[in-house]
């Protein structure tokens, strides 16, 4: 109350935002973002200080390319952002270019790639930032502005993802955050190494309120040699394919539980890559004498290097699915594309378990309208969805999928195939924001639909508290949620008996 009444509530805001451990006292590392921001000046981290470089190491340079947020694509431009003040989203419209275009970086500095030594099988996923969050953790708090200092592996992602924008958070509010690893090929001297990266930028400052932009993931792959001298290529970027592939969030107040504005969006490109291969920063003769970089001509000395020989290999699909799995469990299930699925089903005479979301399933926090509550969507495949029965009877009996909404509208409106036309329609008839979960017959016809908050809300209560529901508790799970979808899922089958018998 005291800090309240000397500051105001938004000064109070922005105070807590800084006091990370929350005692009411800034020590001088939380002052830190502020005084870098007043003086202009950042003080030499302490990794730069240990890392000095190496004279005769070698240097990669390294490009960004960047296309800004399509604004028409985020849902509030339907009613041309009514509402929303121009403030708001300031942070968003003047994002326009990479903060830095280029940037030359130590090879050695990519040494945090390189796997751990109980990892070196093909596709062996391990943690280069661990994720510290679950379901049962709850997530970060939305009111900071400035990242906390990277420590260990976490500097050379922070360092990476800077070259997008000043303010990078190598750690996600929401579980699953970090960066996973794997080895997609080997040869006698280097690894292919593939990544995947969960991270998001805060693009707004005081006295503005917090605007959290989400990329779905960043993902890419390294080339370099076992011992981290030399690298031969980089890649990081964020996926495209989809329709939306971030998510957005906005306070409205000076406080945690202000209103919060959501949105989803499409960003066309946001990607690093190496310009070629790290070189040596000195060049040395035979002899050791220290050369010039350039030839008498004045030309750079162009360097030649080996042909790699791969020893063993996997393709950068399988590769990505193990990351994916490392990062969301509930993909042990294989969920196809919406059409395949269907055709799939029909193959193997299976049932369509369908997720319909406004929001993505995996990629994205699945929104729901009463954030900052955890989306149901994300609830979701965090409970029921990798839990062991369900993975179980998912695997053994259906076929699985999930659309985004926005997906099935633009394939309901096609009419160049009038049958997938008729199965997003079918889908669309019985959706109700955020998420709709359906079983349906390979020809689109739901037999069964449940959506996702009267799902939570009823596996929330106490089993004597639910009248006569369509579900009933099963005493063979302590876990209600995970007893009602198996219940859910097995009314599909029942259901669906007579249809697939004929």
């Amino acid at each position: 109350e005291l800090a309240l009444k000397s500051l105001g509530s938004e000064g109070l805001f922005l105070f807590s935002s800084l006091d990370t451990n929350n005692d009411l006292y800034l020590s001088p590392e939380e002052f830190k973002p502020i005084a870098e921001k007043l003086t202009g000046v950042a003080p030499i981290s302490e990794f730069e200080e240990e890392e000095t470089p190496d004279p005769s190491g070698e240097t990669l340079s390294i490009v960004a390319k960047f296309q800004p947020l399509v604004m028409e694509t985020m849902t509030k431009s339907k009613d041309g952002f009514l509402g929303i003040s121009h403030v708001a989203l300031s942070g968003l419209r003047n994002w326009t270019a990479p903060a830095a275009p280029m940037s030359v970086m130590l090879a050695r500095q990519f040494k945090a790639f390189l796997p751990p030594k109980n990892k070196l099988d093909l596709g062996d996923p391990w943690w280069i930032i661990p994720s510290e969050l679950n379901i049962f953790t709850g997530y970060l708090s939305n009111n900071r502005f400035y990242p906390p200092p990277p420590k260990g592996k976490e500097i050379i992602i922070h360092r990476l993802l800077s070259m997008f924008h000043p303010r990078p958070f190598v750690k996600t509010r929401f579980a699953p955050q970090g960066a996973v690893a794997c080895i997609q090929a080997i040869s006698a001297f280097y690894y292919t190494i593939a990544f995947r990266i969960h991270a998001e930028f805060q693009l707004n400052e005081p006295p503005d309120f917090p605007f959290w932009f989400s990329p779905g993931q960043f993902t890419g792959h390294i080339i370099l040699s076992k011992d981290s001298s030399h690298v031969r290529e980089f890649k990081l970027f964020v996926p495209n394919s989809r329709s939306l592939n971030v998510d957005m969030e906005w306070l409205y107040g000076a406080s945690e539980s202000s209103n919060m504005e959501v949105d989803i969006g499409y960003l066309p490109q946001m990607e690093l890559e190496s310009t070629g291969p790290s070189i040596p920063s000195v060049i040395h003769d035979e002899d050791g004498n220290v050369i010039d970089s350039r030839d008498p001509s004045g030309e750079p000395i162009q360097f030649v290097f080996e042909e790699i020989t791969w020893q063993q290999e996997i393709p950068w699909e399988e590769a990505a699915q193990k990351l994916e799995v490392a990062m969301y469990p509930f993909k042990k299930v294989s969920y196809l594309p919406f059409t395949q699925a269907f055709e799939r089903a029909k193959a193997e005479k299976k049932l369509v378990h369908s997720i319909l979301l406004w929001g993505a399933l995996d990629d994205h926090k699945p929104l729901s309208a009463s954030r900052p509550v955890p989306g149901s969507g994300r609830t979701l495949r965090e409970t029921v969805l990798e839990s062991s029965p369900i993975l179980a009877l998912l695997n053994e009996s259906f076929i699985s999928s999930w659309s985004l909404v926005k997906e099935l509208e633009e394939l309901q409106s096609n009419r160049e195939n009038e049958f997938y036309s008729k199965l997003a329609d079918l889908h669309l008839e019985k959706y109700n924001f955020p998420v709709e979960m359906i079983i349906c017959l390979p020809n689109g016809t739901v037999i069964h639909h449940i959506n996702a908050n009267y799902f939570l809300d009823i596996t929330s209560m106490k089993p004597e508290d639910v009248e006569s529901s369509i579900f009933s508790f099963s005493t063979n799970f302590e876990d209600p949620s995970t007893a009602t979808y198996l219940q859910f899922l097995k009314e599909g089958l029942q259901r669906a008996k007579p249809y697939l018998q004929t």
